[in-house]
């Protein structure tokens, strides 16, 4: 990994040998940031899947437990690491939930399309085999609908709930996932956040002051949020939101966003 920064190559280098030793892991991958090109150190997380032979057993899993907690302990960058745990055999079924750790935890979640198709597109092998030799490709009308499905129900669910506009992760996730899915949509591309920034700002009309906010978060230095702007963020953001979901779902359909 020599084209990221020195204490991600190291992090990185340190999870494999240690992985490798519990699991013996068929492939390991990364995507997002990582692979698209636009990863910021100690912003970005660091997503990873690994390939199994089969599902953890409980003792696997709580050696995967511990293995990442102490890594958190030791490697601060750590608590930006992610990683799914994928049995070989249940790759091409995008319903099943797979063991995970992310945001410091152990859970159970699926892989997206939108990972998928980020693996085909631009996964960095780290270990095995290519995404392309295991992986089967997501079609691009899988992939929009998984994302038409997305609009429509959590992130509906997510704007009916104002506390969570309050917090920065919220604010940079529903915006910066809005103007990539709606991209994704339009041309079949997949963008990176630099990217999707700008097209909130060139093409989306979004709300400049959020914009520069998130920019400035992800590239610059902020400035200290006071609790006004944190309101006021909050406010722009979802009624920025509920209008983008709706034109973008009815364009979907080929309806008349309501006025």
């Amino acid at each position: 990994m020599a084209d990221h920064d020195p204490s991600t190559a190291l992090l990185l280098d340190r999870f494999l040998r240690e992985v490798v030793d519990l699991l013996s892991p068929v492939a390991i991958w990364a995507h997002g940031s990582l692979g698209g090109g636009d990863y910021q150190p100690g912003r970005s997380d660091i997503d990873l899947i690994a390939v199994l032979d089969g599902r953890c057993t409980a003792q696997q899993s709580r050696g995967l437990d511990l293995l990442h907690r102490r890594l958190v302990e030791e490697v601060p960058l750590a608590a930006k690491l992610h990683c799914g745990y994928l049995p070989r055999t249940e790759l091409a079924d995008v319903r099943i939930e797979h063991l995970t750790w992310a945001h410091q935890e152990l859970f159970h979640r699926t892989v997206t399309p939108v990972t998928r198709r980020e693996l085909h597109l631009f996964g960095v092998v780290l270990h095995g085999p290519s995404p392309t030799r295991l992986l089967p490709p997501i079609t691009q009308d899988a992939l929009a609908a998984f994302l038409v499905e997305e609009m429509r129900g959590p992130w509906r669910e997510a704007l009916a709930k104002p506390q969570l506009w309050r917090q920065d992760g919220w604010v940079d996730f529903g915006m910066l996932a809005l103007a990539r899915a709606s991209e994704t949509l339009k041309s079949g591309r997949l963008v990176t956040k630099a990217e999707a920034i700008d097209l909130l700002a060139d093409e989306w009309g979004a709300p400049a002051e959020v914009v520069d906010d998130i920019r400035a978060r992800r590239y610059g230095t902020p400035a200290p949020a006071t609790p006004e702007w944190i309101a006021r963020r909050a406010r722009l953001t979802t009624e920025f939101l509920h209008s983008a979901l709706e034109s973008t779902t009815m364009e979907r359909e080929g309806v008349e966003p309501s006025a």
